[in-house]
């Protein structure tokens, strides 16, 4: 008889090669798309490079000057007030619509959640371009409406103080979908006796709410922060088509400016600065995220 194999012992050549030829693509695509040009990023972020000329070692000067460049300051500030409303809003939004569809109660569910899922299928040049339409100052839908009532109109994509607000209105309407279908993956998970036994304590609503399924939602939420986060900081087809960036800086995010600097004004080295420091914001902004929800979580 063949004997046992022991606990802790490794698997033959075979065993051992099977899963890394299937993991072998997806590796490599990683590889060549994310890892070579993240570290080409970084050796560039130290030179003096245009596209057409002969890169210069600088050392640390292209971010001495990110320091003293008021237009980036102002486009790392559009950048956080941006992500940190529209995670907000996308959280509770999603789990909201979560709430309302998880539990194949209401007539027509599956409808509603086809319905919401939609715009985050849809491509955000052609969210923007329909959005411009609606909120135009004088061909769009809303002040067409207004000025039919009488009222004036409001300039909701180039007035300062209503384009950032839009341009978040509209990123939340687009995405809140699909964070709702995370949600509700979330709270299908879990355990129903768990419910049941909070009834028979004589739990309400509100109290399984706060001591049920946000503890066991825990994981999930913190899931679509993360994804939230990123997706907000590498805002781009959405708030060019909309707004341009403008009215002057009051909508122009890091990366506008990174292709502006890179493509149009021909600096691949400070741009390539930028990009350093848009990922350094998005990490300590994720580790905040992972410190202030636990450290221990349960994705089981």
């Amino acid at each position: 008889m063949p004997k046992a194999k022991r606990k802790g012992q490794k698997g033959n050549f075979h065993q051992t090669l099977t899963p890394l030829l299937f993991l072998s693509p997806n590796a490599l695509i990683f590889v060549v798309f994310i890892i070579i040009p993240a570290v080409q990023g970084l050796r560039m972020s130290v030179m003096d490079w245009s596209i057409l000329g002969t890169p210069k070692y600088i050392g640390l000067r292209n971010f001495e000057r990110l320091l003293r460049d008021r237009v980036f300051g102002i486009t790392v500030r559009n950048t956080v007030v941006y992500s940190l409303f529209m995670v907000l809003l996308i959280t509770v939004f999603s789990l909201l619509l979560a709430l309302l569809l998880y539990r194949n109660t209401l007539r027509g569910e599956r409808l509603f959640r086809s319905a919401f899922y939609l715009p985050s299928l849809l491509s955000m040049i052609t969210v923007g371009i329909a959005w411009r339409f609606i909120m135009g100052d004088e061909m769009g839908i809303i002040n067409y409406v207004l000025r039919a009532w009488g009222a004036g109109e409001v300039g909701w994509l180039s007035d300062p103080k209503f384009a950032m607000g839009s341009v978040i209105f509209v990123s939340v309407w687009a995405q809140a979908g699909y964070y709702m279908v995370i949600m509700i993956s979330g709270l299908q998970a879990i355990p129903q006796e768990l419910y049941e036994a909070a009834t028979i304590d004589g739990c309400g609503r509100k109290q399984s709410f706060w001591h049920i399924t946000l503890p066991m939602l825990k994981s999930t939420v913190l899931v679509v922060i993360v994804l939230a986060t990123i997706s907000s900081f590498k805002a781009y087809e959405l708030i060019n088509v909309m707004t341009g960036g403008g009215p002057g800086y009051s909508t122009k995010f890091i990366v506008q400016q990174v292709y502006q600097v890179a493509f149009t004004e021909d600096r691949m080295g400070y741009a390539s600065a930028m990009s350093v420091v848009l990922m350094a914001i998005i990490g300590v902004f994720t580790l905040l995220q992972f410190k202030l929800t636990g450290k221990e979580q349960d994705y089981e």
